[in-house]
Parts: C-alpha cells; sequence; structure tokens
C-alpha cells in the first residue's frame, strides 16, 4: 500500500485560474480526490481575460458545458479572430483569422500557390479566409464545413466577461462537492523535505494537502514566496510592463473580432461583449507616463466609461519551474505574457490538462515534474516567440514622421534565435516550420507575417504542379464560395439574440 497516495488537493485562489482547475479536476477524477479551494473576495482579481482562442470550445465540452449555456451566463460573443490596427505601417491592419486559408492542395499549404499566382498586394490572401470575409461583414453561424465543397467552415472562440465564467464554474464545482473556504492566508508550513504541508487562514483554521495548486495570480504565494522556484525574465524582449483596463458602454454594432491597436507607447484592446465592450491599454512605463496612457485609453474609448480605468502593473516573463515540490502553479503565478493574443485562459488551461495527464496520484515523482515544466517551458516560449514576432516586425513612424522609441527598440532588437530562424526562413521560401503540437497553426504564422510586411521571394515548388490557368480558375472559385457562404450568414448579434 503507498502511504504518499495523492487524495486531498488545496487550490490556493480562485478567479477564472482556480475554478477552471477545480472544474476539471473534479470532472475527470471524480471521487478519487477531495478538493479544497480558498479564496477571499477581499482580493480582485485581474480580470481582463475577455477574450480567448478557439480550444476553450474543447475544455467547455470535456465540462459537458453546452454552448449556448456558456453564451447566456457569461454575456458570451463570438470571435473569429482578432484584427491588428497600426501594427504594421500606420494606417493598416490586417487580420490574425482562425481557422483555414483557402484549401491546400496535395502536399502544399495554400499560401505557395497564392504565392505563384503573384498577387499584388499582401492583403489580397484574406480574401480567401471564410472568418476573416465573416468578421468584417459581422456575419457569424456555427458551422463545420461548407456545404457542397470542400473548404473548411468557420472556427470560432469567445469574448465574454470572466467573472461571469469563475461564478458559473464555481456553481458548477461546488455540485460536484469542491468545498470553497473563504479567507486569506497568513502563513504556509512546510515539511522537512520543502513539501508543503498546510496553510493557515486568518483565525488560524488550519488547512492541510497532499497537493497545492497556485492559482494566487501575480502574489504566487506558493510558488514562489514559500518555494522560491525563481523567474525568467523577457521584458529585454516584451517591454511593456504596465496596463489599464476600463469597461465601457458596448458599440451600437457588436463585431465578431478582437480589436489590438497600436499606440505610440504600447496597444489597445477592445473586446465587445452583449453588455458592454472590455478595453485595455498595455504600454511600457520607459515611454509614456501613467497618467498619459490612462488619457490615452480614455480617449480612445467607443462608448461611456462605466468604470474607473483600473491599473495593473506586470512583469513578462515566467517561473523558472511551474511544479516544483508538492505545489503547481497555473495561471498568473506560472508566468505572465501580455494578451496580444489571447492566450492567457489559454495557458491555464493546457497547464490543467498536462497536469491530468501528469498526475502523482501515486505520491509526486521527479520524472512527472520534469516533463511537466518542460512541456510548460516550450509552450512558453512558442507563445513568446509569436508575441515578439508582432512587435519586431513593426514598421511604425510616430505622428511627427520620426520613429517612435517603443517601436524602434522592438524592431532593432536582437530577438531569439527560435524566432529569427522562422522569419529568415518564411522570407526566403514561403515555408513555416512548427512543432506539431504547437499553439499556434502555420496559416497564424504566415498571417501576421504577411500582414507585418514579409512577402517571401519564393514558394514551395510544389505548387508548380498546377498550370497558370487552372490556378486562376481556384483560386476564383474558393473568393466565389467563400463570397457567396458570407452572404447566406446571419448577422453576429442576430445569431446571438436568437440563442
Amino acid at each position: 500500500m503507498n502511504n504518499n497516495k495523492i487524495n486531498n488537493i488545496v487550490i490556493v485562489g480562485g478567479g477564472t485560474s482556480g475554478w477552471m482547475t477545480a472544474a476539471m479536476l473534479t470532472r475527470l477524477f471524480k471521487s478519487q480526490l477531495n478538493i479544497t479551494l480558498i479564496e477571499s473576495e477581499d482580493i480582485g482579481t485581474i480580470g481582463v481575460g475577455e477574450a480567448t482562442i478557439p480550444p476553450l470550445q474543447i475544455f467547455n465540452s470535456v465540462l459537458g458545458i453546452k454552448e449556448t449555456d456558456f453564451i447566456k451566463h457569461t454575456q458570451a460573443t463570438f470571435k473569429l479572430g482578432i484584427e491588428f490596427e497600426n501594427w504594421g505601417k500606420q494606417q493598416q491592419s490586417y487580420m490574425h483569422a482562425f481557422g483555414d486559408i483557402g484549401k491546400d492542395i496535395g502536399f502544399t499549404q495554400f499560401h505557395h500557390y497564392w504565392l505563384k499566382s503573384n498577387p499584388l498586394d499582401n492583403s489580397d490572401f484574406w480574401q480567401y479566409s471564410l472568418n476573416y470575409q465573416a468578421a468584417k461583414a459581422n456575419k457569424f453561424t456555427v458551422m463545420d464545413k461548407v456545404a457542397g465543397s470542400p473548404l473548411a467552415g468557420i472556427t470560432h472562440a469567445y469574448h465574454f466577461d470572466a467573472g461571469l465564467y469563475a461564478s458559473f464554474l464555481r456553481q458548477y464545482s461546488e455540485n460536484l462537492n469542491v468545498k470553497r473556504i473563504e479567507g486569506l492566508i497568513t502563513s504556509t508550513q512546510l515539511t522537512p523535505n520543502g513539501n508543503i504541508e498546510s496553510v493557515t487562514l486568518e483565525g488560524n483554521q488550519c488547512i492541510r494537502g497532499d497537493f497545492f495548486i497556485d492559482c494566487s495570480g501575480f502574489a504566487a504565494l506558493l510558488i514562489e514566496k514559500q518555494l522560491h522556484v525563481g523567474f525568467e525574465n523577457w521584458q529585454h524582449w516584451l517591454p511593456c510592463d504596465s496596463a489599464y483596463a476600463v469597461q465601457c458602454e458596448r458599440t451600437a454594432t457588436i463585431t465578431p473580432y478582437t480589436r489590438s491597436i497600436a499606440h505610440d507607447a504600447g496597444w489597445q484592446w477592445c473586446i465587445p461583449l452583449q453588455t458592454r465592450t472590455g478595453n485595455g491599454l498595455v504600454y511600457c512605463s520607459k515611454f509614456i507616463s501613467d497618467d498619459d496612457a490612462k488619457a490615452l485609453l480614455l480617449n480612445n474609448l467607443d462608448g461611456k466609461p462605466l468604470t474607473e480605468p483600473r491599473k495593473i502593473n506586470f512583469k513578462t516573463g515566467r517561473r523558472e519551474k511551474q511544479w516544483h515540490k508538492n505545489c503547481v502553479a497555473i495561471g498568473l503565478s506560472s508566468g505572465f505574457l501580455e494578451p496580444l493574443e489571447s492566450t492567457s485562459l489559454h495557458l491555464v488551461q493546457s497547464a490543467i490538462i498536462r497536469l491530468t495527464k501528469l498526475f502523482p496520484h501515486n505520491g509526486v515523482q521527479q520524472t512527472n515534474i520534469d516533463e511537466f515544466n518542460r512541456q510548460s517551458q516550450t509552450e512558453f516560449e512558442q507563445i513568446r516567440d509569436f508575441i515578439i514576432l508582432h512587435y519586431h516586425l513593426n514598421q511604425r513612424a510616430n505622428k511627427r514622421g520620426e520613429e517612435a522609441d517603443l517601436w524602434q527598440q522592438c524592431r532593432e532588437m536582437a530577438i531569439p534565435e527560435s524566432l529569427q530562424r522562422k522569419i529568415d526562413l518564411f522570407a526566403a521560401t514561403g515555408i513555416v516550420t512548427r512543432h506539431q503540437d504547437e499553439l499556434f497553426t502555420e496559416a497564424a504564422w504566415v498571417q501576421v507575417m504577411l500582414g507585418q510586411g514579409i512577402m517571401p521571394k519564393d514558394f514551395n515548388p510544389l505548387a508548380n504542379s498546377i498550370q497558370d490557368h487552372d490556378l486562376q480558375e481556384f483560386l476564383t472559385n474558393v473568393k466565389t464560395i467563400i463570397g457567396r457562404t458570407v452572404d447566406a450568414m446571419p448577422e453576429h448579434e442576430h445569431f446571438i439574440n436568437k440563442l
């Protein structure tokens, strides 16, 4: 009999990451685990995780949550991509649209055939994106495939109220016997070998556990303040260190995409929900004061502010160990990457799934810890590179026609070798290399690099297998099918209202 068996799980911190963790663990392990979640209503959440990428659909599906219930409970809207305004050159925009672009033929990706066609302008590429065309037309419907054609359908994610999602998952978890304790942690007790034995709350209530999950946000109460795992700082690549977040009245049209608008010292997000819009400004305090950043955000809202702007300070990077001893960090306690590509909740989701696959039910093993940390590091670094890509490829100048300091710094800085290889290969050949389990698809990399000014010098010679006349007919047919499909879709807001 194994006396090290893991039975009692203590989650420190609620919010979206805490309740996502509690919900999935209790769903998958059912009666095998006793789960206690400690949170305090006196501690606010960051609350900027209001936009997602498509994998959240899988997470909700595993929990057995119907999409219609999710939409209703979280005031959600649908998201088809992220539009980047002023990131390449000022007054120019492009979209990272989810899903496929065009249709691959044989062993060659669509964008190589498009390159062979000798397009006059990079923007032509998005004529072959069903997601993009639907997004810009404010259309939406659930569609796996385009009827009567080989084209893939719509790939969607969500904009939603993260606080409402946490409340929804709290009810879900408590219905499955997760125990919630209200309170603030005052101390943590360690065993002689450095494991966490218990935490003590105000009033001297002691909570013991076999395994602890740190969802305490930037505070990192367990993984850093007690276990001192260290932090790898990436601000030399991603220099923004501050943000303001504010809610405003909803706009007349609820667009099915997120807007990311570059400004002189950072960028602004705009996330449309059913009843309001979530806004924020991510910026580098080296290049703009807090007061000026706050004013910049408020002067660029689409509606009347509903809340006072809330300041957020952050440091971009990751914990050197996200699992140490009998503690795993999930969410902001594990590290932070700015929400440029809406990856915050995905990193929570993937960490939870990774933990379930490596769960130490018969006692913590170093092999499990090492593999978890290896996978976590790889994922963080891959997402880091994708975010750096946007900054590094900028071609911005400020209003006086001079280079804006933040953007010049990002354009001229040395970048990770892993990213430089990708950029160089695409610029020369049009080829994108990626690991099989990498989050961002080949289409995502192609869209950002094309959208920010890289037109490859060559294309894969396999694209020569189709004659020019046949290629033009193929491209025209794809555009025609997409156009007809979008025309037949309902308006985005109409689709939501029907739910």
